[in-house]
């Protein structure tokens, strides 16, 4: 979950909490008003009843005609006098006893028992004491509440669904600053880093992080450049003194007057001389497309095709390997084995990978697989050499780094982790798979052109 999709569903949680404590305010106060609405109503009934049974007289019969007239008459209402007999007891049969104990001790009760409100009041007049009850229940009051919960219901769904919306509207615009700064920042890579991000007016986090990131893009330009300019120098100062040193050497071992002893140092230094050459060629290559690589021209290339360019090139280095080509598990379709990229480069990998298959296999067979699976060229490489140790595995992208039973067979230690780096800057990826004295199988992972 993304963090504009946790910020409306924080958005939505939030609105959720404050409607429902909205609602529960509304509930409980309307709650409260109705029935002490309700009460009151048979309060002023419990009075105007007490006045006239217990009080007769002109003052009683206005009451009464006031009560006819003017006060309609509740649902199922009912009125009780209840008088006290000679030792004091009530008659209280059918009424809540903890209304009838409230009414005794405080003068007046009120309760809702089972539907119908009842309202009394203790009355005492010529020393002999009456309890006065008035009963009715409340259907219009009930029913009303019953809309209101319908009404908030309703209110508190359609609540949501708009707080959802407008939570997704304010994240988007939240976060669509940081969107338009991904865009820009998408669009810089190694071979534009002289490029900069524009940088909003103010001086918020937005502004704060595209000018961090600027600074950023400041010193990776300052440290690529310095890096290709070693990389520049350093070929042309390395190579000079190297080639000044072959055609001496070429020059002294065509010497006739040279003795065996002489010649065979003259020949050592030679060998040596032309492996630092070996040795300084692919640390440059190494250092290239570690951090200019995508300065290389890029083309569509036929995964197929490059296998065959790269079976060639093997065989020139070693004649005698014997390399099966396997494309039982190609797909029809062109575009499934069609990739994007540098086709030097690639070439440059995979004739690395074959190489040491038969070199390290003493031209035993190799076999070479080629298959698409989920908008992936998998090109697998097997071989029924020496194998690599368990241990040392995940060593073998480490420049320099060489199996511990490779001693026999010449090597720098650099194949390796420049296909590496090839493939992982055409976004692939590289899988190796070993056994010691059963043989190695490497697996190259490359995105089709239509995902690069």
């Amino acid at each position: 979950m993304n963090i504009q999709s946790k910020i409306t569903l924080l958005f939505v949680l939030l609105s959720t909490g404050i409607l429902l404590l909205l609602n529960a305010f509304i509930l409980y106060f309307d709650y409260q008003f109705n029935y002490e609405d309700f009460f009151k109503r048979l309060e002023t009934r419990v009075n105007i009843t007490a006045q006239t049974r217990l009080f007769p007289g002109e003052r009683s019969r206005a009451y009464a005609e006031v009560r006819k007239k003017y006060l309609e008459v509740l649902n199922d209402e009912k009125e009780y006098v209840i008088s006290a007999d000679k030792e004091g007891k009530f008659d209280t049969q059918g009424f809540p006893k903890e209304f009838i104990d409230e009414m005794r001790a405080s003068g007046s009760a009120r309760i809702k028992y089972r539907n119908t409100f009842l309202a009394g009041k203790a009355v005492s007049l010529n020393d002999r004491k009456y309890l006065i009850i008035v009963s009715a229940r409340n259907p219009y009051g009930l029913r009303e509440l019953e809309e209101l919960q319908k009404i908030l219901l309703v209110g508190f769904a359609g609540s949501l669904i708009v707080a959802f919306f407008v939570g997704k509207a304010f994240s988007y615009y939240t976060f669509d600053p940081i969107r338009k700064l991904t865009e820009q920042i998408k669009t810089i890579s190694s071979d534009n880093l002289h490029l900069r991000l524009q940088e909003p007016a103010g001086k918020d986090e937005i502004a704060e992080l595209t000018h961090t990131y600027n600074n950023m893009l400041i010193r990776l330009e300052t440290a690529f450049d310095t890096q290709n300019n070693f990389v520049s120098n350093a070929s042309h100062e390395l190579r000079t003194p190297l080639t000044v040193i072959t055609s001496e050497l070429e020059l002294a071992l065509g010497r006739k007057d040279l003795n065996p002893e002489q010649r065979e140092v003259f020949k050592t230094i030679d060998q040596q001389t032309d492996k630092l050459i070996s040795i300084l060629n692919s640390l440059l290559m190494l250092a290239q497309t570690g951090f200019d690589g995508k300065k290389q021209e890029r083309e569509l290339i036929r995964a197929d095709e490059l296998i065959w360019m790269c079976i060639a090139e093997v065989k020139k280095i070693r004649p005698a390997g014997k390399i099966e080509l396997d494309l039982s598990a190609m797909p029809d379709d062109e575009a499934l084995i069609t990739l994007y990229g540098s086709s030097n480069l690639l070439l440059l990998a995979l004739t690395n990978i074959i190489n040491n298959a038969c070199k390290y296999s003493n031209d035993l067979p190799v076999v070479i697989r080629l298959s698409n699976m989920n908008d992936q060229v998998n090109i697998t490489v097997t071989d029924r050499g020496i194998g690599i140790p368990p241990a040392e595995l995940p060593h073998i992208f480490q420049p320099f780094f060489r199996a511990s039973n490779t001693s026999n067979f010449m090597g720098h230690g650099v194949g390796l982790p420049l296909t590496f780096n090839i493939v992982r800057m055409h976004k692939g990826t590289v899988n190796i798979t070993s056994m010691i004295d059963r043989g190695t199988q490497v697996q190259v992972q490359l995105p089709v052109a239509s995902q690069s």
